[in-house]
């Protein structure tokens, strides 16, 4: 029976089920002041056992209808992935009495709750629960430190934009912990703190690293605008620093200074977890960083050097780039409505440039470490995007914070991956070098940041911009087509190397491991042979990702399957780096895998004769080096 007349026939013996009720609209935002009073948000964050954060909200309101917002749309991650599946527990009381809610069928994100009349407001309690391993997702709380983010741990009533909300946070900490935070203090009991009130805009953007074992270092002594890093770690002997460790990052405030003349926050401070128990995050606000990595960022210094220029200036450079200036359709009036992250490549591929730039500059990197870096983005975009030769765009990956979620995906490279981070990079390299070329050097991207991001000093609101802002701003130090220029490159398709060969540098493959590939691999547990045979490897053999029509590719290898064993000997990547050796000296010489495809074993021969092949810059001297001109501190 076809499901109307299923549904005639039910209702004419009177078994039809009745329509169920719209539910209640979410009201839109308006931009008024919440004036039923500021929402006291209190968090006991004692349960570091059970890894449980207890919230506790007064939220004034009027009687009648109330929907209230779990955070959905988090700066800084560009999509909507706030972590309401770790939200449980949640109970609402109006005068004493537990009142029913109900989550809006269409909107998990909703909930709405009937005000009872004669009530001044609710009483909201509720969990969350930081994962307990990385499966589930970022671990926040371990037994020797914490990250609250206020977004997690607070509901918000629908109805206004968010800075129109005052709020009076505060947060229990286990006994004896110490934190940062760009919240002020105004009391402490005991170890609750509670901070001046703030409005919930600026709250959210407002997190707290907490531990057991905390370091707290200044890194502009004297200063009218205080810049701080608060530093907790698995173990009190991480949180030793070294004089040309701790000058370096000082280094990077001025450098910052220096280059924009400006800055957006009335005190800043870096937030900075040194775990290996904890998640990793590098996430940016106006006022401080959420920088996480592992324990040996001093005490393996020499060692572990890749992350001083991926993470903390690259996080810094948001309170200028991200912040303060922010693509017009990533503000948006609360944490509920959807945001455009078209302009990422601005937001984030200017700061992945100004984070290798300044990491050179402040000393947190050499030279060398840092055109080994630029080295090996390059070589991404020359060879290592096979996606972005043929069918996506530079401009389309800015959509992946909604379409992927940063959700592993079968081919990667193939399928790109917000490549407006690296990609980005090298598009404003390629921008340096053709504004230094059109004005004869008297122009360069230093320029650009000043005017475009050094302006309004102290101001710490948001100052949006447009497409056509930039496309101005470039125009004012030079005019040119910038528009068309700009649109080739992030709508177009094949290498983006050009601002290599613009600052006098050559791209070229040779069969040594840069110092990234050397520290890169055993950190991230894999093989790299993306440039010679077109494939990764990670632990135990498995193939994390084949480039697509790679050699690999070719002969059958895809990602998921498991290398066994190379010309007949048990696999380790020494022994395939072997292999692709010989098989470039005596062309022979088979490159035969025996690889383990789901419940099935096969033997794979690869066609490749081409040796090892590792990415590296060389000098091309027929051109001024105006890139060491660019990584000279200023």
């Amino acid at each position: 029976m076809k499901p109307t007349a299923l549904a005639s026939a039910l209702l004419a013996v009177g078994l039809c089920p009745l329509a169920t009720p719209a539910p209640a609209a979410v009201p839109a935002p308006r931009d008024t002041p919440y004036t039923a009073g500021a929402l006291k948000i209190s968090v006991d964050a004692t349960d570091t056992v059970h890894r449980i954060f207890r919230v506790h909200e007064v939220i004034p309101a009027a009687a009648g209808p109330l929907t209230l917002l779990y955070p959905q749309w988090i700066p800084g991650t560009h999509s909507p992935t706030g972590p309401i599946d770790k939200l449980a527990g949640l109970t609402i009381k109006a005068n004493g009495q537990v009142i029913p809610w109900t989550r809006d069928p269409y909107n998990v994100y909703a909930f709405h709750v009937d005000v009872p009349a004669g009530a001044s407001g609710v009483e909201v309690d509720f969990q969350y629960l930081s994962p307990l391993s990385p499966s589930e997702g970022r671990v926040v709380m371990t037994p020797e430190m914490l990250d609250l983010q206020w977004n997690a741990d607070s509901l918000y009533p629908a109805g206004y934009y968010t800075r129109q909300i005052e709020t009076e946070p505060s947060v229990k900490l286990p006994a004896g912990w110490q934190a940062g935070t760009a919240l002020e203090v105004v009391s402490r009991d005991g170890d609750t703190l509670s901070f001046k009130p703030i409005d919930y805009d600026d709250l959210v953007d407002s997190p707290l690293f907490a531990g057991k074992y905390f370091k707290r270092v200044d890194l502009d002594p004297g200063a009218a605008t205080p810049v701080h890093m608060d530093i907790v770690a698995d173990d009190p002997k991480f949180l030793k620093i070294k004089p040309d460790q701790l000058k370096a990052h000082r280094n990077l405030v001025q450098q910052m200074y220096k280059l924009y003349g400006a800055h957006h926050y009335d005190h800043y401070d870096f937030l900075l977890s040194l775990s290996d128990k904890m998640g990793f995050e590098g996430l940016e606000h106006h006022r401080s960083s959420e920088d996480s990595t592992d324990t040996g960022y001093f005490t393996a210094w020499d060692k572990d050097w890749l992350d001083r220029g991926n993470l903390v200036p690259h996080e810094f450079n948001h309170s200028w780039d991200g912040k303060y200036r922010r693509g017009a359709d990533l503000a948006t009036p609360n944490f509920n409505v959807p945001m455009g992250d078209t302009l990422l490549w601005v937001y984030e591929g200017q700061t992945q440039f100004w984070g290798y730039v300044m990491a050179a500059r402040s000393g947190l990197w050499n030279a060398e470490q840092t055109r080994d870096m630029l080295a090996f983005v390059a070589a991404i975009y020359d060879e290592g995007r096979p996606g972005l030769a043929s069918w996506r765009n530079v401009e389309d990956t800015t959509n992946d914070p909604t379409i992927a979620e940063r959700a592993p995906l079968p081919y990667p490279t193939y399928q790109g991956s917000e490549d407006y981070y690296m990609a980005g990079l090298l598009i404003w390299l390629d921008v340096d070098g053709e504004l230094r070329d059109l004005t004869h050097g008297r122009k360069s991207i230093d320029d650009f940041a000043k005017a475009f991001f050094g302006v309004n000093p102290g101001k710490w609101d948001v100052d949006t911009y447009t497409f056509e802002d930039v496309v101005k701003t470039l125009n004012d130090l030079t005019p040119y087509d910038w528009a068309k220029y700009l649109r080739a490159r992030l709508d177009g398709h094949g290498p983006l190397i050009g601002g290599i060969e613009s600052h006098g540098w050559k791209l070229v493959y040779t069969d040594k491991p840069s110092a990234v590939v050397t520290e890169v691999e055993p950190r991230r547990h894999i093989a790299d042979f993306t440039f010679s045979l077109g494939l990764s490897i990670g632990d135990a053999g498995a193939i994390r990702d084949v480039l697509w029509d790679s050699a690999a590719f070719k002969a059958g290898l895809s990602p998921g399957m498991t290398l066994v064993a190379v010309n007949g000997h048990a696999y380790d990547p020494d022994k395939l780096k072997d292999a692709v050796t010989a098989s470039a000296l005596d062309k022979s010489q088979p490159i035969e895998l025996l690889v383990k495809s789901v419940d099935e074993y096969k033997t794979v021969r690869i066609d490749y004769h081409g040796g090892l092949r590792y990415p590296h810059l060389v000098r091309d001297t027929g051109k001024p080096d105006t890139l060491a001109k660019l990584l000279k501190a200023r």
